[in-house]
């Protein structure tokens, strides 16, 4: 499938702001069954931006605004073209369990294996597993395990967007019993890790189909697991859905935690308040590969007040979604 995307991210100040320091996680991931065709990054007001690669292979733009303003709209477009993954077995044999033991993999997943930040075991997370039988699954073979350990946080926690945020610990979720797919991979991760199976967190997009069954938000960037099982090598788990990663997850970075890959981080000078508004499409490409339809632009002002356009259309979306749910 090929796939184009927009993701405008944009934060509005209510004085001047001298300087903004920005970096953002947004250029889709290649490998996995995902080939990264085109990536633009624009932003406004415009800069020089630079590229460098993090510790986990992620691919990260930066740049400065060194002069006032009282916005900034980052507004990316990437165009995918993805594979579906390689069919899994209905189950592995006991003896996977002695191999995510050995010291190859433990050396090799180290930073997958320890707890970090959100994705860490807690007393409510062990309340958790206790109520819902978690321990239990690990009498199973790692990938029947894992299956059901997936169904069980799902079937167990409502998805709904505003309970919690991008900094709240896996707790609220937990005790709230309903959250978002940040908090849903966290409580994956953290219970993955505690029984000895190497597993990292995935930032990225899904193409939602609410006909599959998703349920999460189709207008927001996703997030999901990656576990790695000697036999199979990497494997994904969306729990928010109850599914394999397949080729609707298109993946961005890979870290230990969300606080590895948020898809901005940054800082300003000066003595305002922001506002964030985020609005994010996936869709189906309705053109060849070779060229996507927001690529085949006309003259430059058409083209750039065109994609102003687009870009404040998706925002106001997102505004009148968010006041829906408030």
């Amino acid at each position: 499938m090929i796939f184009e995307i927009r993701h405008v991210t944009e934060y509005a100040y209510d004085e001047p702001v001298r300087e903004s320091v920005m970096e953002a996680r947004m250029q889709p991931r290649a490998g996995h069954g995902c080939h990264l065709l085109s990536f633009e990054l624009d932003v406004d007001p415009p800069c020089q931006i630079f590229s460098y690669a993090d510790t986990w292979g992620n691919t990260v733009k930066y740049f400065d605004v060194p002069f006032p303003h009282r916005h900034l709209t980052l507004t990316a477009r990437s165009v995918v073209e993805t594979e579906p993954p390689p069919t899994l077995p209905p189950a592995l044999d006991m003896s996977e369990w002695e191999r995510l033991s050995s010291e190859g993999v433990r050396g090799d997943c180290w930073d997958f294996l320890r707890p970090h930040g959100f994705a860490c075991v807690t007393a409510a997370l062990q309340a958790f597993c206790d109520t819902h039988g978690v321990a239990a699954l690990r009498q199973r073979d790692p990938l029947s395990a894992l299956h059901a350990l997936g169904t069980t946080i799902y079937d167990a926690l409502d998805y709904e967007p505003g309970v919690t945020g991008a900094d709240s610990p896996i707790d609220e979720a937990l005790l709230a019993g309903r959250g978002v797919c940040q908090d849903f991979a966290h409580i994956m991760i953290a219970v993955c890790r505690d029984w000895g199976v190497p597993a990292r967190y995935v930032s990225g997009y899904l193409a939602s189909n609410r006909e599959e069954g998703d349920r999460s938000d189709p207008e927001a960037s996703h997030a999901w697991v990656e576990v790695f099982l000697p036999s199979l090598r990497w494997v994904g788990f969306d729990p928010t859905n109850n599914t394999h990663a397949g080729e609707r997850h298109i993946p961005v970075g890979v870290g230990r935690d969300y606080s590895d890959v948020p898809p901005t981080r940054g800082v300003f000078k000066g003595d305002a308040e922001s506002r964030l508004s985020v609005g994010v499409s996936v869709r189906r490409a309705t053109s060849s590969a070779d060229e996507p339809e927001f690529l085949r632009l006309g003259a430059p002002a058409i083209a750039a007040a065109r994609r102003r356009a687009s870009n404040q259309a998706l925002l106001d979306q997102h505004h009148h979604q968010q006041q829906q749910q408030q």
